[in-house]
């Protein structure tokens, strides 16, 4: 069995930071639209995130290492700027959505760096892959929701 090595704490830390930051931003989005269909998106996107820190967590634990706690300034900044970008834009919903589809690219780069790292567990290999391919999968699927307008 690999084990780990404080860098790769520190990376699956940093994807659990990353995590944090798109719950909160997807929780967000859900408050800033009236449009249904996109704020169940986002809510749901904001739990599945959850879902995602939830068993980051569990797997950095037992593998003793440290698990850092909220989120980074990046994505309060992130989520300053949806906030502004509501209030001002015409088009608030649209920007909220190709917002969320840039920061889940970002995103799917993340976990393959993450996944690139030669010392990780089949255990914590399988989570990243299984949370990749959902991000994945969902960005396909939003396109279509860019025709909700």
């Amino acid at each position: 069995m690999a084990t780990y090595t404080e860098q790769v704490g520190n990376k699956l830390n940093g994807l659990l930071e990353k995590n944090y930051d798109a719950e909160k931003g997807y929780a967000k989005a859900a408050e800033n639209t009236e449009h249904a269909g996109l704020r169940t998106f986002f809510n749901r996107k904001s739990q599945e995130r959850r879902t995602f820190g939830h068993d980051l967590k569990s797997e950095i634990r037992a593998f003793g290492e440290d698990v850092d706690k909220g989120g980074s300034l990046t994505g309060a900044a992130h989520r300053t700027w949806m906030d502004v970008k509501a209030l001002f834009s015409a088009d608030n919903e649209e920007s909220m959505l190709e917002e969320a589809i840039r920061g889940e690219k970002a995103s799917v780069d993340e976990y393959d760096e993450v996944l690139q790292e030669a010392s990780l567990p089949s255990s914590t290999k399988s989570i990243l892959l299984s949370q990749k391919n959902i991000i994945e999968t969902d960005l396909f699927k939003v396109k279509s929701l860019e025709n909700l307008r």
